[in-house]
């Protein structure tokens, strides 16, 4: 069985930064798809970043050039690495896995971005 696990969240000023990070557990993930969406109160849940390999990442657009997305196989973990954030980043953030064709989400982590 599938499973993910989030740490990292918490409460920075803005300017600040935090390193969110998920654990995966169930099956080898060395090629899939994985990253992080994220939930604002009263929003829809949306794309932060994907990660494929090294190689292959994308961004939305509102965290290009302040988050990064990185993995370690060995240890099928995720990694996003928020700097420069800002309120708007507040949300509940959620590790993604696509993997053989299903969906599989982390129980998310709350990340608070004060002014």
């Amino acid at each position: 069985q599938v499973q993910l696990v989030e740490s990292g969240g918490g409460l920075v000023q803005a300017g600040g930064s935090l390193r969110l990070s998920c654990a995966a557990s169930g099956s080898s993930f060395s090629s899939s798809f994985m990253g992080w969406y994220r939930q604002a109160p009263g929003k829809q849940r949306e794309l932060v970043a994907h990660i494929i390999s090294d190689s292959y990442t994308n961004y939305a657009d509102s965290v290009k050039g302040r988050f990064t997305v990185s993995r370690d196989n060995a240890k099928n973990t995720v990694y996003l690495q928020m700097n420069s954030l800002k309120p708007e980043d507040t949300a509940v953030y959620y590790c993604h896995l696509f993997l053989t064709g299903y969906d599989y989400w982390g129980q998310g982590t709350q990340v608070t971005v004060s002014t």
